[in-house]
């Protein structure tokens, strides 16, 4: 499933990828993904969206 609600997916996920420009850029469980993202681009995404 691919979604743009960030709490439905984590709330739901066992596995989150992101992806940037249709590359996957990270992946992994929710919990890694939402609150310890190991790549800039995931943390720049997720910080815009939480606004």
């Amino acid at each position: 499933m691919a979604t743009h609600e960030m709490s439905f997916a984590r709330e739901v996920a066992d596995r989150v990828v992101f992806l940037k420009d249709g590359t996957l850029i990270e992946q992994g469980p929710p919990a890694q993904i939402f609150d310890a993202p190991r790549e800039a681009a995931t943390a720049e995404f997720l910080a815009r969206v939480r606004r």
